[in-house]
């Protein structure tokens, strides 16, 4: 899938959120990059970029203040090619993959963290 096509399917993935929970993300900058970069990687400890689908980079809304001057905004990564690879792997639907990444990184953004969102999804099955 080309890069227009994946963003594509994360703006409908957004769309398809809950409205308070879209407004809530109204200054999380969301991007779409093709793999995650050696600096990303190396802070990380990890080697292979295909192991890391998406990233949240920010201050979540449970730890913000009034009072933090932000340099940058908060940020999702979402990267292509992973997620590509992922879904292709696990044969399931790249726009269920893209909504999923895309839902759990948000989700750090609300101060979740990897084991509350593990226990919200196991409880969903």
């Amino acid at each position: 899938m080309n890069e227009a096509g994946f963003q594509r399917l994360v703006e409908a993935a957004f769309a398809e959120l809950p409205a308070e929970f879209r407004e809530a993300c109204h200054d999380v900058a969301i991007r779409v990059e093709p793999l995650p970069d050696a600096e990303v990687l190396a802070a990380l400890e990890m080697h292979d970029g295909y192991e890391l689908l998406g990233l949240y980079h920010g201050i979540n809304l449970a730890q913000k203040s009034v009072f933090d001057v932000s340099v940058q905004p908060d940020m999702v990564f979402l990267y292509r090619l992973p997620i590509i690879a992922y879904a292709k792997a696990t044969h399931r639907p790249l726009a269920v993959v893209v909504r999923h990444v895309l839902t759990h990184e948000l989700g750090h953004h609300f101060g979740f963290s990897d084991a509350d969102m593990d226990a919200i999804e196991a409880a969903d099955d």
